[in-house]
């Protein structure tokens, strides 16, 4: 089906694409920004006390998992929202076993 939506309308499928790729990058950048204050505010403070081990562990097993899935899909979106965000959660798991 999408071989012939290529022949057919071409820009059409290339333009829903890129206008789903865009959708992709912002939910992108406004999930991954969200790890940044917490990741600030515990190297400011020097304190993890409040931050919870067992979820963060959880998240970064969900977080690898989504990356696969995007690297799986060759998603450029997951892929690097999903790279950082492993990046900034492995940042706050070691703020929480060096602040404890």
């Amino acid at each position: 089906m999408k071989a012939f939506c290529l022949i057919l309308q071409p820009t059409l499928y290339i333009t829903m694409i890129d206008k789903f790729e865009i959708v992709g990058l912002v939910a992108a950048f406004l999930t991954t920004s969200a790890y940044i204050p917490q990741v600030y505010k515990t190297w400011k403070t020097k304190s993890a006390g409040n931050i919870s081990l067992t979820m963060y562990i959880a998240m970064f097993v969900g977080i690898i998992l989504w990356l696969l899935y995007g690297i799986h899909l060759n998603s450029f979106a997951m892929i690097v929202a999903n790279s950082i965000t492993a990046i900034l959660t492995l940042i706050i798991l070691f703020f929480k076993l060096r602040y404890k």
